[in-house]
């Protein structure tokens, strides 16, 4: 199944892709080799706890190609004043003003108010206009948002 992703987002995937494949491997081998100088290899902890970043940094970057590979990037229509999939949304709720962007999934960062698409607040915003009211359903009830800008 294809993960919708932003232009931004899929650049993000590329650069850290990158990067592990290039410095944080040759960091690691390093790590590695400084170990094996040591000698025994069966109380070593350096060379230990640098294998065990090898096999998670490994597993990141099969996860960063598998990303890439089903990824999907999803083109924003700045003609269209509809949210969409990289839209900024401005919204009032209780008094209180907030905007917040819709990303894919893998983009998603509530800390900087990057919602997911596939969340309960991305996919009540979704194809919704300026001056609409939307209604999200939250573990703690219902939430009213009136949309004040979409950009």
């Amino acid at each position: 199944m294809a993960k919708y992703v932003t232009e931004e987002g899929l650049k993000k995937i590329k650069e850290e892709l990158e990067h592990r494949r290039t410095e944080i491997r040759q960091s690691i081998a390093n790590a590695i080799k400084e170990a094996k100088e040591q000698g025994d290899l069966s109380e070593n902890a350096e060379y230990s706890e640098a294998k065990r970043q090898q096999a998670e940094n490994e597993a990141r970057i099969a996860e960063l190609e598998f990303m890439l590979k089903e990824a999907q990037v999803v083109e924003y229509n700045k003609s269209s004043d509809m949210v969409q999939m990289g839209s900024k949304v401005r919204v009032k709720f209780n008094g209180s003003e907030i905007e917040f962007q819709i990303v894919g999934s893998n983009e998603a960062d509530p800390g900087s108010w990057k919602i997911s698409n596939e969340s309960p607040m991305g996919k009540g915003f979704l194809g919704k206009k300026k001056g609409e009211d939307v209604t999200i359903e939250t573990p703690g009830g219902k939430v009213k948002y009136k949309i004040l800008d979409v950009k």
